[in-house]
């Protein structure tokens, strides 16, 4: 299988369970080295959905590529999600610039009537 698709009502322990579906893809696919920036990207995903979706409803798609991975978070809210620009003291609004940090790549697709945050992570070629 080169994907795994779900739906899913996220809550405060969701992405502890979610981080471990997409693990266990990885060292499937033979991709492990990639566990620590993709489990960190999506906890940042899905914690912007606790805090911003009211009903708190998402898509996962997790989807092996030729190069890496590319895992995608939808959810019902049309509100396209900003990069930060927070200072020091603030607790939040780093989500996406660490999404930006650990990730290839990354970016946001509308899907009415809400959007797809979709990030992709490479492997490391072989020496």
């Amino acid at each position: 299988m080169n994907c795994h698709a779900m739906n899913f009502n996220v809550g405060d322990h969701s992405a502890h369970h979610i981080r471990r579906i997409v693990r266990i893809y990885l060292r499937q696919w033979d991709m492990a080295e990639l566990s620590d920036a993709a489990e960190l990207a999506l906890t940042e995903l899905l914690t912007n959905v606790i805090r911003h979706v009211p009903e708190q409803r998402c898509s996962l798609l997790i989807l092996r590529q030729h190069r890496g991975v590319r895992v995608e978070v939808g959810d019902p809210d049309p509100r396209t999600p900003v990069v930060g620009d927070p200072n020091q003291l603030d607790e939040g609004g780093r989500g996406l610039l660490l999404v930006e940090a650990v990730t290839d790549r990354w970016g946001v697709h509308p899907r009415p009537p809400g959007k797809t945050v979709w990030f992709e992570c490479d492997a490391k070629a072989a020496t």
